[in-house]
């Protein structure tokens, strides 16, 4: 059967998805007292000093300016708003990374792609917050029960309010330390899902159908992301090996650049990319000023995705703490982007402002799984690799004539998996595993492992899906509506007006596509 006759396939399996995941909920919603599973966070370390004036604090009657908080101390007040609105403003930092990946994306690809590629930004942060709210997040933090465990499900989706509810407390550590907001903890979920969905929609531009993408971006979103980050940063198995991943190196960038991987290969080449005979042909994008922002604006957001992962920000040491995060994952970023850059010299024998961009993202994934605990050198260090890996694994994928128009793959999975290892090999906090600390030798077999583990997970799922969809014939688009562009074969539209599109810019003698390949 084909199934490219029926355009609105995808849309109903989204609500076939979102019915089951409701239906399965309909005892968990008959529970009021029900608790939404809280994402797992290191102790918040609270100085001698604070301590006192909390006791004292919480001796003393309590003021008649703050009734609706009338069971909470001003140091509990004080610590749950402050831990709960920065961490909604890393949240929105997160959430802003979405703009930066569709102007990066765009930059790099054929204008006549352009609407196709916005929408499958956009809808990989709105079909991400759904999944995530009724299936994800409850496969994420299945709570207690489910340690050390590979799967589990909390039972109950939506969020649960926390902030004195007909008498409820507010979230908190288990020496009783406020937390944050439940709400907060979502929103920032949430944006993490939604980044490792869109890391793929690059790898796949201009040939796949939007229909097959929405179905990829929910399984990723729905199961595939939410199982694996489970065993670490929901209690699970890994946890329990000591494994160490602070903001995702693994869990977000790896599971993301592993199944954009699986994409590309299933999809093949764009036409035009590679002739018979293997030689890369460059497919050029319409507009590096696009892409140069979109780096920018990912920067950015990355402010909000490593130093947000602190989670706890209250009090001096958590506020060293998320500053010096903030100073690794720069000093990485910066250090990425000027090896890659040399080295793209060397090998193209002119400097690719592309290859500079990849940097900057190859030190920041890099940097990702270790920045609350490597040194400055250490941050130097990543990121220098990261720039150099990137550059190599772009050329890599030239040779193996595996088409992946931004470099998806060599940014988020190879350096994806070199920021786990490199947590093993530079970091100073050795996990102390069934009451005795690892050497450092087991640190980095533990990390390898847990890395192997996580990128086999995503790869083999979404390998599957992908030769799943193709072999019903729903995965890629017709050569005729793929030389016509995805903005008119797709969506009836064009970005830009019609005259104007165009397949790419002629080149030069000796023009290096944006990918960094060499024109002959």
């Amino acid at each position: 059967m084909n199934w490219s006759k029926f355009p609105a396939f995808p849309a109903w399996l989204f609500v076939a998805a979102i019915g089951l995941s409701l239906i399965s909920s309909s005892y968990a919603s008959a529970q009021e007292g029900t608790a939404a599973p809280i994402a797992t966070a290191e102790a918040v370390v609270v100085e001698t000093a604070e301590v006192a004036a909390a006791e004292s604090t919480a001796a003393a009657p309590v003021s008649e300016e703050v009734p609706a908080e009338a069971g909470l101390s001003l140091e509990d007040n004080t610590t749950y708003t402050i831990n709960t609105l920065i961490m909604f403003l890393c949240a929105v930092l997160v959430m802003f990374m979405q703009a930066g990946f569709a102007m990066l994306e765009v930059g790099l690809n054929a204008a006549k792609n352009t609407v196709n590629i916005l929408f499958k930004n956009v809808m990989d942060l709105c079909v991400g917050v759904l999944l995530f709210l009724f299936i994800g997040y409850g496969l994420m933090y299945p709570g207690d029960a489910f340690k050390g465990k590979w799967f589990g499900y909390a039972g109950a989706p939506l969020v649960s309010a926390d902030s004195q509810v007909a008498g409820a407390d507010i979230p908190r550590f288990e020496d009783g330390t406020p937390k944050w907001s439940n709400s907060a903890d979502f929103l920032f979920q949430v944006a993490f899902a939604a980044t490792a969905a869109t890391i793929v929609s690059g790898a796949v531009a201009g040939r796949m159908k939007f229909g097959a993408y929405l179905v990829y971006s929910a399984v990723i979103s729905g199961l595939i992301y939410p199982i694996s980050g489970m065993w670490k940063w929901g209690g699970g198995a890994l946890a329990q090996w000591g494994f160490a991943d602070f903001a995702g190196s693994v869990l977000v960038h790896a599971v993301g650049g592993f199944a954009g991987l699986a994409g590309a290969i299933a999809l093949g080449a764009r036409l035009g990319r590679f002739t018979k005979d293997g030689k890369s042909i460059p497919l050029p994008g319409h507009n590096i000023a696009f892409a140069a922002l979109g780096v920018f604006v990912l920067w950015v957001g990355w402010y909000g995705f490593n130093p947000g992962s602190q989670l706890a920000y209250f009090g001096a040491s958590n506020a060293e703490a998320t500053t010096y995060i903030a100073l690794t994952t720069t000093i990485a970023a910066a250090t990425g982007a000027v090896v890659a850059m040399i080295v793209a010299w060397s090998l193209f024998k002119k400097p690719d402002v592309t290859m500079a961009l990849n940097g900057v993202l190859a030190g920041l994934v890099g940097i990702t799984a270790n920045c609350d605990q490597v040194s400055q050198v250490g941050a130097l260090v990543i990121g220098g690799v990261a720039g150099a890996l990137v550059v190599m694994g772009i050329v890599l994928l030239d040779k193996l004539r595996i088409d992946d128009p931004v470099g998806a793959f060599p940014v988020h999975g190879m350096c994806g998996v070199w920021g786990g290892i490199a947590t093993g090999l530079l970091g100073t906090k050795l996990p102390v595993v069934d009451g005795l600390e690892l050497t450092r030798l087991q640190y980095i077999q533990v990390q390898a492992l847990s890395t192997a583990i996580v990128c086999i997970w995503s790869f083999g799922t979404m390998i599957c899906l992908f030769y799943a969809l193709k072999a019903v014939g729903f995965l890629r688009v017709s050569p005729e509506h793929e030389q016509a562009g995805l903005d008119v074969s797709e969506h009836g539209m064009h970005a830009y007006p019609a005259h104007l599109v165009t397949d790419s810019y002629s080149s030069a003698p000796g023009h290096r596509s944006l990918t960094g390949s060499p024109k002959a």
